[in-house]
């Protein structure tokens, strides 16, 4: 259920290789990395990487010509983050046209994720940017970059995104998850894979 992640801006190519390699003897289920450190050797592990990320306010076009890319150099997954501003407006077609543009510059080459940031979304915005998501033909919703201000992820977002998605969609929780008992909890909630920078962590504080 575990995306391994690294994706903050310092990262070098030693601690991609780092990360792979922890990855890997954790047993997780991928690796997630910024888009400027594919292509990866990763054995054994799914690649994905993000797009958009981690505002959302880049151009629809850039976004899908990012993911692309990315896909053309291994991603198999990729997580875009949406137009945070387009939903807190209400502008849930803004919100679609965007998820669209990726998903078809992608085709069904690559698994798409939306990031929703929903820390900084009311219940009626997750609901709406979820519909529009599932729409707009995407594999996943996702909770949060991990970058914004307003936090990560919550186990009422989570239960309110899976409620709206009814399975038809998977639902990542990712962005503050350091403890075993808080994933537990997002996955009681209806988390389908978790995003996580401290796995081993988390994974320590579950039973064998």
């Amino acid at each position: 259920m575990i995306d391994h992640t690294l994706l903050a801006p310092e990262a070098t190519d030693e601690k991609v290789a780092a990360t792979i390699a922890e990855a890997r003897r954790l047993g997780v289920y991928a690796v997630c990395l910024s888009p400027s450190m594919l292509p990866v050797r990763a054995p054994g592990l799914v690649v994905a990487t993000v797009a958009g990320f981690p505002s959302g306010k880049h151009h629809s076009l850039v976004k899908g010509t990012e993911a692309r890319l990315s896909v053309d150099q291994g991603a198999a997954e990729v997580d875009m983050v949406i137009d945070i501003g387009a939903a807190i407006a209400g502008d849930y077609n803004a919100v679609l046209a965007d998820i669209v543009t990726v998903r078809e510059a992608i085709g069904d080459r690559a698994l798409l994720k939306v990031i929703i940031e929903a820390a900084a979304l009311s219940d009626e915005a997750i609901v709406e940017t979820c519909r529009a998501a599932e729409r707009a033909g995407a594999d996943f919703v996702k909770t949060s970059t991990g970058f914004h201000p307003a936090g990560g992820a919550s186990v009422h977002a989570v239960r309110l995104m899976a409620e709206t998605v009814g399975g038809r969609l998977g639902v990542k929780a990712s962005g503050g998850i350091r403890t075993a008992a808080a994933a537990a909890e997002l996955i009681a909630a209806g988390a389908t894979r978790l995003g996580l920078s401290k796995s081993a962590e988390v994974l320590d504080g579950f039973p064998e």
